[in-house]
């Protein structure tokens, strides 16, 4: 199969379109031919060499999302059948696979797969499983909305789209730090307001910190409030009896399932900034990297 691979080349890290050997599934787990796979700032840590690599000495597989149809499953496998169009988030070199979402094949356990409703188009379900799953699993950190007040910084951005809508949706009170341009789609995804300065803000309940401002963004939280950070070991520390949390994002096929069925319903917002093929890889890597982009660039076989 056809794989997106990082190797090294004077002493810089190069993705490339390379073969890898079609893998197959083992039990509890399902192959997914690939329709889509989404390009996230966690493939330019690898090519910007700081993941870890694999026992050969070498990078292999970039992407964490995946759309496509069920082409095989493994034994033990119920509720997903070939045909099946699903979507799922992997890990590059985790046990189960050599290869990342930027593959023809990808083997994902079958626990991590959600099928994908009618209304959600692969290309645009590629875009839902590793921002979405994030922003749910750090606002749950957050604890329940009880009417409390949530800042998002860049909450246009991937994760903070995403929890903008879904803090919205529990019940919080939500304000977006964006542009002015991105107040629109703020408002749709639920924002009760907006701003695009920190300059002078204080008194939320919460933040939770898309954008990794640190300690700007903490000083918007009030006293005994919480912060909520999207890279572990990045945090400010913590002061004024702030709760300081964050987490690495892990499959969830059951909280994936429901992801896709909001966004089948409309209330949580799918942006795809652009389609290229895998050998037109490097156009999306470069977007993701001078920044600016609505949504996330999706790659196709």
């Amino acid at each position: 199969m056809r794989a997106i691979i990082v190797g090294s080349s004077a002493g810089q890290s190069v993705a490339s379109v390379g073969d890898l050997p079609d893998p197959e599934p083992a039990a509890g787990q399902v192959r997914i031919r690939m329709a889509g796979a989404a390009v996230n700032p966690a493939d330019l840590h690898a090519l910007d060499g700081r993941a870890p690599e694999i026992g050969d000495g070498r990078l292999r597989g970039l992407g964490l999302d995946v759309s496509g149809v069920v082409d095989a499953v493994g034994p033990g496998v119920r509720g997903l059948t070939a045909g099946m169009p699903v979507a799922a988030m992997t890990f590059p070199h985790a046990p189960h696979s050599a290869a990342g979402a930027a593959a023809e094949y990808v083997i994902v356990p079958a626990a991590d797969v959600a099928p994908v409703p009618d209304g959600v188009g692969l290309l645009d379900a590629a875009t839902v499983p590793l921002n979405s799953l994030t922003a749910d699993q750090l606002i749950t950190l957050l604890g329940p909305s009880r009417g409390r007040s949530l800042l998002v910084t860049g909450a246009a951005g991937g994760v903070g789209g995403y929890a903008v809508a879904l803090a919205a949706l529990a019940g919080w009170s939500v304000t977006g730090l964006a542009r002015a341009s991105d107040a629109d789609f703020l408002v749709r995804a639920g924002a009760t307001a907006t701003i695009t300065s920190l300059e002078g803000v204080t008194g939320f309940d919460a933040v939770l910190d898309a954008a990794r401002l640190n300690g700007p963004a903490l000083k918007a939280v009030r006293d005994q409030g919480a912060y909520a950070g999207v890279f572990p070991g990045a945090e400010p520390p913590a002061e004024r009896g702030i709760t300081v949390v964050s987490a690495v994002v892990v499959p969830d096929g059951g909280r994936l399932r429901e992801m896709l069925r909001l966004t089948a319903e409309g209330r949580l917002e799918a942006r795809r900034a652009g389609t290229v093929p895998l050998a037109e890889a490097a156009t999306a890597y470069r977007a993701l990297r001078d920044g600016g982009s609505r949504g996330r660039w999706v790659l196709t076989p």
